[in-house]
């Protein structure tokens, strides 16, 4: 995934052909409440520069000697912490635990074609995982079909093996809004914060002005041209908010031929029982028409725009999260 931050396996390739001397380091275990998610990373260049985070502060500064170190001998490194309940409480934790972070050079123990391979497959949208052996430090990478539970619940982590530590690459998650309403204000902000990247499709421009929605990307296209732009993917969630048939009805039935995982419409259940029957006279089955999550949102009896966007926002990450 990229890191939110900045590209970190991307700019760790262009220090390494600045001549930096470069060490990737990344969280392979820890505690249920740490700071930073397995998977994790840290860049560490041969004078201790770095980008990136595996901890809340409380671990930074040993990893960045390790790895610097870790340059020089050409080796991997598998570092252990025990972090103890004061320094756990600084950093934001209500108790200490344990930090497992692996330091591999680039150049030597990741070699400079594959980590070029995995920067190749990140600007591409391919998804990918990163295998190693975290005892003999041989990393190579695997095509997504090879851990697909990882890949859906874009979940890192050491196989049952106990050696076997595989880093997911998933393409950004998007959020594909249509109709740049009151409860859009909101939406994009919390889409934002859970790591989307929001997308605004509304025509209107009285709806989707710069003032209503600063520094946000909205695209005034009718929303199936934008859509079939975009090239809506597994990776995407689509929620209709217009309650206009004419712009919503576009923007689902392109939703519906596509692959997004998500597929959300504001509207009452009579609403929705016209739409259904719109959709059957194009000729979406009823399977079909059943991935249509409506009347939006989980029921958790918000009726204010920002509650309805909560509701959205957990059926969402629901409907990516949880298992089958």
């Amino acid at each position: 995934m990229t890191d939110a931050i900045t590209d970190l396996p991307k700019l760790a390739l262009e220090w390494h052909r600045a001549g930096r001397g470069v060490a990737i380091a990344t969280v392979v275990q820890t505690w249920g409440s740490a700071p930073r998610p397995v998977g994790s990373q840290l860049v560490i260049d041969m004078d201790g520069a770095m980008e990136g985070s595996v901890s809340g502060g409380c671990v930074e500064g040993a990893v960045v000697v390790d790895a610097m170190e870790a340059v020089v001998d050409g080796a991997a490194k598998l570092l252990e912490f025990g972090v103890s309940d004061d320094e756990a409480f600084a950093v934001g934790l209500a108790c200490g635990g344990e930090i497992k972070v692996l330091v591999e050079p680039v150049g030597t123990v990741i070699p400079v074609e594959l980590l070029e391979r995995l920067v190749e497959a990140r600007e591409e949208g391919t998804p990918v995982a990163y295998v190693t052996d975290i005892e003999t430090g041989k990393p190579h990478l695997k095509p997504a079909t090879a851990y697909p539970e990882r890949m859906r619940l874009d979940r890192s982590g050491i196989e049952e093996d106990g050696r076997t530590f595989v880093a997911i690459h998933n393409p950004p998650l998007r959020m594909v809004i249509v109709g740049a309403v009151h409860i859009a204000q909101h939406l994009v902000s919390m889409a934002r914060a859970c790591g989307y990247k929001p997308i605004l499709i509304d025509p209107r421009p009285a709806f989707a002005s710069e003032s209503r929605f600063p520094d946000q990307l909205i695209l005034d296209d009718w929303p199936d041209a934008a859509m079939r732009a975009l090239k809506i993917d597994a990776r995407t969630a689509v929620v209709t908010l217009t309650h206009d048939p004419k712009l919503d009805d576009p923007a689902i039935v392109t939703a519906l031929e596509s692959d997004a995982f998500y597929l959300g419409c504001l509207g009452s259940k009579r609403t929705h029982a016209k739409r259904v029957e719109r959709l059957r006279e194009v000729d979406f089955t009823d399977a079909e028409i059943a991935r249509i999550h409506a009347p939006v949102g989980l029921d958790i009896g918000g009726r204010e725009p920002g509650e309805i966007a909560v509701s959205i926002m957990a059926q969402i990450t629901e409907t990516l999260r949880k298992q089958p």
